[in-house]
């Protein structure tokens, strides 16, 4: 088990968006829990520095040795591939797309590669990178993708509240589709591995249900009986403290009192929703952080998007940020643990 102090690559997201603005406004925190750098564009970064009226320097670099991680000095993994002279903040564009997408594989070929520890990720915009052709509707395919694994899930994390998701960004008809019972199975057992990276060794899985109240017993339908009950079953067969199918209008309510770990959501929406009511609050301030759980490298996320609208004027919140770099460095120090 290596003693290094954790290193964690930010990538800096979409170059049009707000993830150059907080990740340099949440550099002095984050610089606290983990070694940090940004991997992105460095003339990128010096104008998000400018828009935040920031005290600290770039230092631009080719590679992770030449890194210095010391205060006032943000290092950045410098792909150099944004034109500075046409750079313009909150405009949707192909190129930025691209970018944003070289960031996210060098960084995951950085983590697996040993050089750094965990990818922290900025968001990027999908129809920018939709545009540059990626067939990934977001980054947790990009990553399952290049990590090379099949089962993997979307967790969510806002104080006691932590959701997984069967299915995240597909229309909800085939979101209904993907119910199945190796899916659901697949999902708690990636739930069970995410959650001991947060050190919870026996975690307390709540599976909610797919239909109004479960199902109802049959009456309001038939894929939690037939589907997702049986997955439960396995699960605690196979050691897992797993409890279900619940009724989705509950039992996050019964998370985030403690009665529970982590649900396991069926779809986008059911798990995002409760996530989002505890995470925004009347002042703008966006928490939450997004962990794909499944994977061999450590990925968190903040859990907002580019906010074109706001970009470059040095008013976004990097609360999130800071928040998902603590919990990398939470996950990779329990991975060490185990190692």
């Amino acid at each position: 088990m290596s003693d290094r102090r954790r290193r964690l690559g930010i990538t800096m997201g979409d170059p049009s968006g707000i993830g150059a603005e907080v990740s340099v406004e949440a550099y002095a925190e984050a610089r606290e829990i983990a070694d940090v750098l940004v991997v992105g564009d460095a003339d990128v970064v010096r104008e998000a520095i400018r828009a935040c009226d920031a005290d600290i320097e770039v230092n631009a670099i080719d590679g992770v040795s030449e890194a210095r991680f010391e205060s006032g000095s943000l290092d950045v993994l410098d792909l150099d591939n944004v034109d500075s002279a046409t750079h313009a903040w909150g405009e949707l564009r192909e190129e930025y797309g691209r970018a944003s997408l070289e960031y996210v594989e060098r960084a995951i070929d950085l983590a697996l590669a040993g050089d750094i520890d965990g990818v922290v990720t900025a968001p990027i915009n999908k129809q920018a990178t939709r545009l540059a052709g990626s067939e990934h509707a977001g980054h947790t395919g990009l990553l399952a993708a290049r990590t090379g694994v099949t089962d993997y899930s979307m967790m969510l994390v806002e104080d006691e509240l932590r959701v997984t998701h069967v299915s995240t960004h597909v229309p909800l008809r085939e979101a209904c589709d993907l119910v199945t019972t190796e899916n659901v199975l697949d999902t708690i057992r990636v739930t069970r591995e995410g959650l001991r990276d947060l050190g919870l060794e026996d975690p307390a899985i709540a599976v909610a249900g797919l239909n109004p109240h479960a199902s109802d017993g049959g009456l309001l339908g038939d894929e939690d009986l037939e589907e997702i009950a049986p997955a439960v079953e396995r699960a605690r067969d196979e050691g897992i403290d797993a409890e279900g199918p619940e009724s989705p209008d509950t039992v996050y309510v019964q998370a985030a009192r403690g009665d529970y770990d982590c649900v396991v959501s069926m779809y986008h929406d059911e798990g995002h929703i409760p996530i989002k009511l505890l995470g925004f609050s009347e002042g703008g301030e966006v928490s939450g952080v997004n962990m794909t759980v499944g994977l061999p490298i450590v990925r968190t996320s903040v859990d907002h998007g580019t906010a074109f609208d706001i970009a470059g004027r040095g008013v976004a919140s990097p609360r999130s940020m800071v928040d998902a770099v603590e919990v990398a460095a939470t996950a990779v120090r329990h991975r060490r643990t185990r190692e």
